[in-house]
């Protein structure tokens, strides 16, 4: 696929979600170092790997690429005013255990509102559904969350249905995330590279440094898996690339 680069990107570097003059230093430099190649998929072939999996529908193969497009977006609710399926993000699954990693992907969010690559281990119950950790890339920044001791950690997701306890979550969730601005094109091919080594993750698009968080869920021993993630009406993603990492120090 022809690779396309409009790039325009402005960073505030400075560690809070929620105070762009507390943001994290993005180190200017790769913190992981590449090792073997574990998978890639350039989306060209008629019959996917075995190692991808539905996880929340739907995607497709187009024209060489791998499309997501958010169809649960709002809450069904049966006759009694309960959720009866809840709104999420389209999902995509792929069962790869990693610890240090790199990942590099191709990027277009065209319609879509965000584009993700989530690291998860089903086996680690202290997490719902054993989220770990993500990076996401919309069209105003990119978002760097540790979930594993953040806002899915069990007793900080519990606290999230009392209004009282509002003060408290907020505080256990400061330095669990991280937002830096940018501007991002959404018809254009972005490169989306996400570095994780140890308790830390690293963020470039189209090669320049564009987010940076250090947090204990990060380094998580086991990712079981990575999951692609879109929510809104059509993201792409293409030439899928996921190496084994080592400190690039």
């Amino acid at each position: 696929m022809k690779k396309e680069i409009l790039f325009a990107i402005a960073l505030i570097a400075g560690a809070s979600a929620t105070n762009a003059a507390e943001l994290p230093k993005i180190p200017a430099d790769s913190i992981a170092v590449k090792k073997e190649l574990l998978f890639s998929d350039d989306f060209e072939g008629q019959k996917p790997s075995p190692l991808w999996h539905r996880v929340v529908p739907t995607f497709t193969n187009e024209n060489g690429t791998l499309k997501g497009t958010q169809t649960r977006d709002k809450n069904v609710l049966d006759d009694k005013g309960n959720i009866k399926i809840k709104a999420h993000a389209a999902v995509h699954g792929l069962m790869l255990p990693t610890k240090d990693s790199v990942v590099e992907v191709k990027v277009k969010l065209a319609g879509a509102a965000m584009l993700d690559v989530e690291f998860d281990d089903r086996a680690y119950t202290n997490a719902h559904y054993g989220h770990i950790c993500r990076a996401q890339i919309r069209t105003n920044g990119v978002t760097l969350v540790d979930e594993r001791d953040g806002a899915m950690r069990n007793d900080i997701r519990a606290l999230a249905d009392d209004p009282a306890k509002k003060a408290e979550r907020t505080k256990l969730l400061i330095g669990r995330q991280a937002t830096f601005p940018g501007k991002f094109v959404p018809n254009a091919w972005h490169v989306f590279v996400v570095e994780t080594l140890g308790d830390e993750m690293r963020v470039t698009v189209d090669g320049q440094p564009a987010g940076y968080l250090k947090s204990s869920g990060i380094g998580h021993p086991t990712k079981s898996k990575l999951e692609f993630g879109v929510a809104g009406k059509d993201g792409y993603f293409d030439d899928l690339k996921i190496w084994n990492a080592a400190p690039a120090k």
